[in-house]
């Protein structure tokens, strides 16, 4: 499936930042201590990512229903977004190879991408 620009644009915004973390945490932590927050922050950007590529599909697919199915199906898939947001915050949590602190700041860049997204035109 091919992919809007403004989605192409909003993973690559959520790459550039999952770098800027990286780089941040390495040079916080100057040890291995940065990979669990690392590795948080790039299960973060990942799931943003699947995010992105859902709520493109959902919205192609919503476009050739009629208007209650479509409002309905919509709602649905905003709601499993943010299960999987929320199954990705608890693994972190659970999982001790990872941070929560760097998951959440992965999770985080979603609203930065989209805001730059819109901006970059």
């Amino acid at each position: 499936m091919k992919l809007s620009a403004i989605a192409e644009r909003m993973i690559l915004v959520v790459c550039v930042s999952l770098l800027v973390l990286i780089a941040a945490s390495l040079a916080y932590f100057r040890s291995l201590e940065f990979l669990p927050f690392s590795l948080g922050a790039l299960l973060g950007a990942a799931t943003n990512v699947s995010k992105i590529i859902m709520l493109e599909r959902a919205v192609d697919k919503a476009v050739g229903m009629e208007t209650k199915r479509a409002e309905n199906y919509l709602r649905i898939q905003y709601l499993l977004r943010y299960v999987i947001t929320g199954v990705v915050l608890a693994a972190s949590i659970l999982v001790p190879f990872l941070n929560i602190w760097g998951a959440a700041l992965g999770i985080l860049t979603m609203p930065v991408a989209a805001l730059f997204a819109r901006n970059m035109q």
